[in-house]
């Protein structure tokens, strides 16, 4: 498995994760005791970005903080990651995001506040252009405004850059986005709101939906087929698909086939729901090369 460094920047947002574990998910208007509470570094576009720059590429990251002690915080850490954070703005108006994760019974509910998040607008992406043009692939979000979304997409095709777009949380995609990103990597659920809105032959050799445990369902040489996923034993989902995410773009920067990235990124995710928060279960590349090793021995 080659180890090059491809340059992969990721443009989204970074909030701090408060979550809490819980047997039961109260009803509208009930209070429970919960079981455990911790804060951890998220927010899909840093989470993304973790993710790549654990598999071995180099990683820039473009959004915004708030000037509180969780901004501060979360770009120590991805710094920490070996990520460059040249392109992350300290707003001077909003807090930084939070993402509240209510985990129980195998599975995750969560409720975002963007605040800062909503800073990255087209006019900053702008001043960040020296920093995309020398991109190998960009992955971007929709944690972010969606007009920015626009922007971007429109860079990546002035620029001849690949454009990965995971449309998540769900928002109606506007045309140029659909016309200019290579791939869209929605969930079951994204997928079906976007078949609704977009005619399925337009975007179809670009969707690379996630399933869960079923794996991914991708359209390789005009027909649809399924890439298996791993099975192995699960303590929180939250962050398995920025992993694949964030394993995805690196490997087709690293130029493999989609086939062998999506396999390479599924057993990335894999190995994310095996521990507890967002980022702190992304494994490495060798940790990856090691999984898929065992896992081919074992046939």
């Amino acid at each position: 498995m080659t180890t090059t460094k491809p340059k992969v920047t990721v443009i989204g947002s970074i909030n701090m994760d408060l979550t809490v574990s819980t047997p039961v998910v109260p009803n509208q208007g009930e209070t429970v005791l919960g079981e455990q509470f911790a804060t951890y570094p998220g927010g899909k576009g840093a989470n993304q970005a973790v993710a790549a720059a654990r598999l071995g590429a180099d990683v820039r990251l473009v959004g915004a903080v708030g000037k509180d002690a969780f901004g501060v915080e979360l770009v120590q850490h991805l710094q920490a990651e070996g990520i460059d954070t040249s392109g992350v703005k300290t707003s001077q108006s909003q807090s930084t995001g939070t993402a509240t994760i209510i985990l129980s019974d195998n599975d995750n509910r969560i409720i975002v506040a963007p605040g800062a998040n909503y800073d990255v607008t087209p006019e900053y992406v702008e001043k960040q252009k020296d920093l995309i043009k020398g991109s190998d692939i960009l992955l971007v979000q929709l944690e972010i405004p969606l007009e920015t979304i626009e922007y971007i997409a429109n860079l990546a095709k002035e620029y001849y850059i690949p454009l990965v777009v995971n449309p998540a949380p769900y928002q109606t995609l506007p045309q140029d986005v659909l016309d200019h990103a290579t791939f869209l990597t929605p969930n079951e659920s994204e997928a079906l709101l976007l078949n609704k809105e977009v005619e399925a032959s337009m975007i179809q050799s670009k969707l690379v939906t996630t399933k869960g445990p079923e794996g991914v369902e991708v359209t390789l040489e005009g027909k649809q087929e399924t890439i298996p996923g791993y099975e192995v034993p699960v303590k929180d989902t939250t962050g398995a698909g920025d992993t694949f995410n964030g394993a995805l773009v690196t490997q087709l920067a690293r130029q493999f086939p989609l086939s062998e990235a999506v396999q390479f990124a599924n057993a990335a995710a894999a190995l994310s729901i095996t521990q507890v928060g967002a980022q702190s279960g992304m494994p490495t590349l060798n940790e990856v090369a090691q999984f898929l090793k065992e896992r081919r021995s074992s046939l």
